[in-house]
């Protein structure tokens, strides 16, 4: 079983797909990462020696930030601009998008559950 960066590695697949499975690595990201480590794309997870796991992980830890040092970086930043009360960190404070999408109809992802208001009642004549 390869494990990189503190994710088990899904053994069926291609090494380009099962290298996706990592925070922080895309398909592009993947497939440099196996030309960088001289490993195959065709080859499957299972496939792989030690000596192929041992030069993904060198080209991964010179190069790239993954997972928890990827998170916590996101992490930081998206604090920073809620400290420095940008319109950015705003939104993201109040829990909205926060690229210019319309919350009128949709936005559900970032709004979260819709929150019934009662409605005012209407005076009686």
């Amino acid at each position: 079983m390869a494990r990189i960066a503190g994710i088990d590695l899904p053994k069926g697949k291609r090494g380009v797909v099962g290298l996706t499975y990592i925070h922080g690595i895309g398909s592009s990201r993947a497939s440099y990462i196996l030309e960088q480590a001289k490993v195959s794309e065709d080859k499957k997870v299972e496939e792989w020696t030690d000596n192929d796991i041992s030069g993904i992980r060198d080209v991964i830890g010179k190069g790239f930030k993954v997972e928890g040092e990827l998170r916590s970086e996101v992490q930081m930043n998206i604090k920073r601009l809620m400290d420095i009360g940008c319109y950015r960190g705003l939104r993201h404070r109040k829990g909205l998008p926060l690229r210019g999408q319309r919350t009128k109809n949709n936005a559900r992802t970032r709004k979260g559950k819709k929150k019934t208001m009662a409605n005012k009642k209407k005076a009686p004549k």
